[in-house]
Formats: C-alpha cells, structure tokens, sequence
C-alpha cells in the first residue's frame, strides 16, 4: 500500500503547531518549529513505519523545537482574537460560559506555569489525547516516566489551581 505524504502527515500540521505552541509559548517560533519539522518530515517520510504519523510528526516537532537551542521563555503570544469562542459550550447560558471561559484561561494560565517536560507531558494527554506509549515514543522517555510526569504535572495544576482560588481568582 503506497502512502502519500499529503495524506499521511499533513492532517497532523494543527496538532504539530498546537504541541509547538505550547512548548514554544509563542505562535511565530512555533510556525517556525513545526515548519522544520514538516522539512524533516518530509525528507524521511520513508523511515515512518506502520500507522501512526501523528505521533511519529510530534516526535519531529519535539526534536525541532530542541534542537534549536535555548532560548528565553516568553508568554502566549498572537492567539486569535476569538479564541475563548472557539473554547465554548455554545449550549450554556451567558453567565455559564461566560465562568467557563474563565476557567478555561486559569487552566491555560495554569499548564503555562508547569515545567516544559511536565506541560508538555499534560498537553500531549489531556489536550492532543495521545496515549501514554504514544506519548513515551514522542518525548523519547519510558512510560514510567510519563505517568509520573503526568502525576506530578496534575498535582502541581492542582496546587496551583487551589492558590489561585485561596487569592480569590475563580479557577
């Protein structure tokens, strides 16, 4: 069975740019990263082996983005201006949503504040819904390590979801 590339990989590109948005937390770098990685991707597309290029592309993106060196951290930056909509339960009254867009931003507010390998651990589970084999072969670590990541990652958005709230800020 012969696979195109366009076929195969490129309906990954929003989860690439979603995973390098995060660890990148700035929307040109991370066009930038994930445009290295559709080149790296591109050019070993042979090397992919059996069917799962989503996981196979966000090890590239990972690898991308480190291989670029260190660079200072920066906050969120150029996200759409109707982002919180795309966000919303459209079903909810205006008070209800209006508390879930709040408490979506004091989550996004709060995966920010995590440590890279812990953010990127929560968003590779919780947010692109990789498995956590899919998740150990794209951060290259055992799956020990990855349920600990993510156990440790949980319980600091807990903690500092709770501070937040303890500070009157509504999670």
């Amino acid at each position: 069975m012969s696979r195109s590339f366009e076929e195969t990989v490129l309906p990954h590109l929003d989860a690439a740019f979603n995973y390098a948005r995060w660890l990148t937390r700035n929307d040109v770098e991370a066009e930038e990263v994930v445009q290295d990685a559709s080149v790296r991707a591109l050019r070993f597309f042979s090397n992919l082996r059996g069917n799962d290029a989503r996981a196979w592309l966000l090890a590239i993106v990972r690898n991308a983005y480190y291989a670029r060196g260190p660079r200072r951290i920066e906050p969120f930056t150029e996200l759409p201006a109707d982002h919180e909509a795309l966000l919303a339960d459209e079903g909810l009254g205006p008070e209800a949503l209006t508390l879930q867009q709040e408490t979506v931003g004091h989550v996004r507010d709060a995966i920010e504040q995590l440590p890279v390998e812990f953010r990127e651990a929560v968003v590779l589970r919780e947010l692109e819904g990789l498995a956590y084999k899919d998740i150990a072969e794209v951060t290259g670590v055992p799956i020990g390590t990855v349920m600990s990541r993510l156990s440790r990652a949980r319980d600091r958005l807990l903690a500092i979801l709770a501070a937040a709230t303890r500070e009157g800020v509504r999670p």
